[in-house]
């Protein structure tokens, strides 16, 4: 598994899907397991969960910084 392929797909999953957003942020191993449709090792869960994550706050600090550009 191409785990930065899996952390873009999972993010994107996020940010459209409300319902897939909900479960992710109640519990993120079982919502990647679910989408994969596979169980995934709990080392490689980890790394997948902590890197969207990552992403998903990365996603919102450049957004943010972009309204404030506007500002000025």
């Amino acid at each position: 598994m191409d785990v930065k392929e899996k952390i873009e797909e999972i993010v994107n999953k996020v940010k459209n899907d409300d319902n897939f957003k909900e479960e992710f942020m109640k519990n993120p191993e079982k919502a990647i397991e679910n989408l994969a449709g596979i169980d995934i090792p709990d080392g490689m869960v980890d790394k997948v969960i902590d890197g969207v994550k990552a992403k998903i706050a990365g996603d919102q600090l450049s957004g943010a910084m972009d309204s404030l550009k506007k500002l000025f």
